[in-house]
């Protein structure tokens, strides 16, 4: 991309447009997957009132219309910070991808990723509903991305790269079980895919990304006296803001 066209404006509108309206829709399920590794789904508001709304109550507003009044109380994690993190991904994604297909992948996956990296933090765990699926739609999408004319990236070395990935986060688990968590080798199989689509490079680069911010947080915390070095920290958004910053990287050199 040598400069901003009025249709890569456009399209970096409606990126961060769909970013933010998705964004509004994460809270609910965020709220719903955050519970322990052997309690279900949470399926009440926080006062105790049902979780109601279309497909299972999965998909609405984070808010309770029996607690608060006539808008309802809202719950689980802020909507708005929520949605601008989500609007801003989604903008920064068009902008480098630009109007090549990969970027309708890129956007429909930037919302689970949030998702995920939400429900990480908030608990600690990565649900295979969620993790297995990034790496499913991935691939789909990607192969979809792949036979449609102009695209930047390769889908063999995408499926390579998922496997590479997901192989090589398997070893560290079984190395150290306490350091590397199994949810993160599920999730490593879904980046290693976005990641590979535009080569090993960029695998390479997004997953070094992931472990330096996943150390400098982890340092963080213990300079502040906050953790010791054996704490147990969410390593799944520092693995997803790693993969963001490789493939942002990948997508504008492609």
């Amino acid at each position: 991309m040598n400069g901003l066209a009025p249709i890569d404006l456009l399209v970096i509108a409606g990126a961060v447009l769909w970013g933010g309206a998705a964004g509004l829709f994460v809270p609910r399920p965020a709220y719903r997957f955050s519970v322990g590794p052997d309690e279900p789904w949470a399926d009440r508001c926080p006062e105790g009132h049902p979780v109601g709304g279309r497909f299972g109550g999965w998909i609405g507003l984070a808010r309770c219309r029996e607690c608060g009044g006539r808008r309802g109380r809202a719950y689980g994690p802020g909507s708005l910070p929520v949605a601008l993190a989500t609007a801003l991904v989604c903008g920064a994604l068009a902008a480098a991808t630009g109007t090549r297909p990969e970027l309708a992948v890129w956007l429909l996956l930037a919302p689970l990723g949030v998702l995920l990296a939400v429900v990480d933090f908030r608990v600690q765990r990565l649900p295979d509903v969620l993790t297995l699926s990034l790496a499913g739609a991935a691939l789909v999408l990607l192969a979809g991305a792949w036979a449609a004319p102009e695209h930047a990236g390769d889908w063999p070395t995408a499926l390579y790269g998922s496997l590479a990935l997901g192989g090589g986060y398997f070893v560290l688990f079984l190395i150290s079980p306490n350091g590397m968590g199994f949810g993160d080798v599920k999730l490593a199989l879904g980046l290693g895919a976005v990641l590979g689509w535009y080569g090993w490079g960029t695998v390479l680069l997004g997953t070094f990304a992931g472990f330096l911010f996943g150390g400098l947080y982890g340092m963080g915390l213990v300079v502040a006296r906050r953790a010791g070095r054996k704490t147990s920290i969410p390593f799944g958004p520092f693995l997803i803001a790693g993969a963001l910053v490789g493939l942002l990287i990948g997508a504008f050199a492609a």
